[in-house]
């Protein structure tokens, strides 16, 4: 099964766990907005752009409150059933390439907004799909850091997340090292470099 397929399926089993009102780190985003998002995002394309464009929010938060409007095993369930078959993500290589790290990224941001949460432990297929998405999206993800920086895997591999001056070396498993260009702050990652440039990493906006 794929990490999107299995990360879709581990968050809905989450979001039955906890319920319609859990915190996450989507601030203020409670667990059924963050089901909102991900419907709107995959049934929804003609909503999306509000996500990006102020001029266009309007729109998608009508849209988004009709789901709200669901009830929550409706929600959830849609979730977990998967895209539409009209919908891009219906396609297996496009639910490979957008959703494994949406749905990797969303269900940490359920579980990490818990007591108790720990780090899940190290998975050769899933962390190589992650750091295949790091490879292509991490200057994306970067590119308002001030500063250069490397991304470090334990075992040495490295990407240039963002050319540039005093750089800062970021090391961690792919998927910490994933949540944190997404701007997630409870990620375990360390940092190398002077304390100067580092706060410049640590004070950047990073993520879409």
């Amino acid at each position: 099964m794929s990490v999107a397929r299995t990360e879709r399926r581990q968050l809905a089993d989450l979001f039955d766990e906890v319920g319609p009102d859990a915190p996450t780190l989507c601030t203020p985003w409670h667990t059924r907005d963050l089901a909102v998002h991900l419907l709107v995002r995959e049934r929804r394309p003609d909503a999306v752009s509000g996500y990006f464009v102020n001029a266009f929010a309007g729109y998608t938060h009508l849209v988004e409150r009709r789901y709200q409007r669901w009830p929550w095993p409706k929600l959830v369930d849609t979730i977990r059933n998967g895209p539409p078959r009209w919908s891009v993500f219906g396609l297996e290589a496009a639910d490979r390439a957008g959703n494994a790290a949406e749905f990797f990224v969303h269900h940490e941001d359920v579980r990490r907004a818990q007591e108790g949460w720990r780090p899940r432990p190290a998975d050769p297929d899933r962390d190589g799909e992650l750091w295949s998405v790091l490879t292509r999206f991490a200057r994306v993800l970067l590119r308002k850091v001030p500063v250069g920086v490397v991304l470090r895997r334990p075992d040495g591999a490295e990407i240039t997340g963002r050319r540039g001056p005093d750089t800062v070396t970021l090391v961690g498993q792919p998927g910490e090292l994933l949540l944190y260009a997404y701007g997630r702050e409870a990620a375990e990652v360390d940092f190398e470099g002077d304390q100067v440039s580092i706060a410049r990493v640590r004070a950047a906006r990073r993520g879409i």
